[in-house]
């Protein structure tokens, strides 16, 4: 059956779910290990040459109840959006099909930030038909005792047509024991190097503490999931080879450039760390950026290297968190003495132009149809009431003096607008064309950014 959505669960999802923190923002300075503020330094937010001061947005499919992620087949024209609610839909050129792509229902816990979060197609998905989705399931066994749920990656075989994932066919790929119910990430996504990268959040809670989070270098703010590499796979992204020989208890391979590989010093399961909930990830051109969800006062974008630490919960974007003054590098005996990453985008909770609660990744365009758009950053925020963003490298495409990036509002246009009340994905097709999923007057939808009429 189609999915549908009333008026009245629309407006219950979006009230509940979204504005609880499915992205797992921090609405007030009241969470736990918060910190307020209203200042707005260190934004540099500016004009990005001859960007459009609007885009439309083409509707392709509605009534989806919040649709997280988008997949797109390599070989024909053809979408699979999965939907928090646990079923994974395939849009095609005639419309959205009746019989969902995976029903998952019976097996995802969904909660304000739990659910079926993520999917990734095999790069030689048109050949071996294998696809991968995150989600969200009750404890598993290997999950202590008065943790909320297990972090699921599983793989499923599809059929020749592409139309249809075989349920029996799951495979566990891998689990992690998660503390709380908050910020789960949920991206998965193929670098260019074949490799399978996997966003992980720090566990929940507020500031990177209490239960289930580890201590960690930094005594100014207890706890530290984001600053740890040995203890758990919390706060990191991580890199597997899902084509490799599994060994262990592992059903994948650790790639041999993969910063801990074979020399006992972290789980080798890390590619980077010192993130807080990494919601959304994508990759331009070799470059993949990392878009990871503040506190409760900044919000940022990094582009993330191997090996690198991006600061939390030190620091939150460029700023100390929890604390007047904080260091740019890790204690020598701390991996060398690594430095604190500063991202690339960062913008604030309150003031004028490029604010939000909770940051959503997005994808850098190289399609055709918005030619000015060329290598810009297209992302939003959670609450984005309307307003999608666009940034770019102070020195052009591909350059930069390593600063922050400038960033501007990008409108959707008139009655484009009311599509997009809240951001939660973007995507990017093989023509690099983006898409928006996003729910607004009639619900979840599925959108493609086109020129305003």
């Amino acid at each position: 059956m189609q999915p549908t959505s009333s008026r009245r669960r629309f407006l219950s999802v979006a009230a509940v779910g979204a504005a609880a923190g499915l992205a797992g923002c921090s609405e007030s300075a009241d969470e736990p290990g918060g910190q307020a503020t209203t200042d707005s330094s260190g934004t540099e937010t500016a004009t990005t040459g001859d960007l459009p001061e609007s885009v439309g947005l083409e509707t392709l499919a509605t009534g989806f109840d919040v649709p997280l992620d988008v997949a797109f087949a390599p070989e024909t024209d053809r979408r699979y959006v999965a939907d928090q609610q646990g079923r994974v839909f395939v849009h095609e050129s005639g419309g959205l099909r009746e019989e969902p792509f995976l029903d998952l229902r019976d097996t995802v816990t969904v909660g304000s930030e739990t659910g079926l979060l993520g999917i990734a197609l095999h790069p030689d998905f048109a050949e071996n038909r294998r696809a991968f989705v995150r989600y969200s399931a009750p404890p598993r066994d290997g999950t202590p005792g008065g943790y909320s749920h297990t972090f699921v990656l599983a793989e499923f075989e599809v059929g020749d047509d592409g139309r249809r994932a075989k349920r029996d066919s799951e495979r566990t790929i891998l689990e992690i024991p998660e503390p709380q119910g908050n910020h789960n990430a949920g991206s998965v996504v193929f670098g260019p190097d074949g490799y399978l990268y996997v966003g992980v959040g720090d566990g929940g809670s507020g500031g990177d503490r209490g239960a289930g989070h580890v201590e960690d270098w930094y005594d100014a703010v207890g706890g530290g999931n984001g600053q740890d590499v040995t203890e758990n796979l919390l706060g990191s992204v991580l890199r597997i080879d899902v084509d490799g020989e599994s060994s262990g208890d592992r059903n994948y391979a650790i790639p041999d450039d993969n910063p801990f590989a074979g020399d006992g010093a972290g789980l080798p399961e890390h590619f980077a760390w010192g993130f807080r909930n990494p919601w959304r990830m994508a990759f331009d051109r070799g470059r993949l950026l990392v878009a990871d969800v503040g506190q409760s006062g900044y919000e940022e974008v990094s582009l993330v290297e191997r090996g690198g630490n991006y600061g939390w919960n030190v620091r939150e974007g460029t700023h100390c968190y929890s604390a007047d003054d904080c260091p740019d590098r890790t204690p020598d005996d701390v991996r060398g003495g690594e430095r604190l990453r500063d991202p690339v985008i960062e913008y604030p909770h309150s003031g004028e132009g490029v604010t939000g609660v909770s940051v959503i990744g997005g994808q850098v365009y190289r399609g055709s149809a918005l030619p000015d758009l060329s290598g810009t950053y297209l992302f939003a925020d959670l609450a984005a009431r309307g307003r999608l963003f666009a940034a770019m490298p102070s020195g052009g495409d591909g350059g930069g003096d390593g600063g922050l990036w400038t960033t501007r509002v990008v409108d959707a246009a008139d009655d484009d607008a009311g599509k997009v009340g809240r951001v939660y994905s973007f995507g990017r097709d093989a023509d690099g064309e983006i898409y928006v999923l996003a729910s607004g007057d009639d619900g979840g939808g599925l959108h493609r950014v086109v020129p305003a009429e």
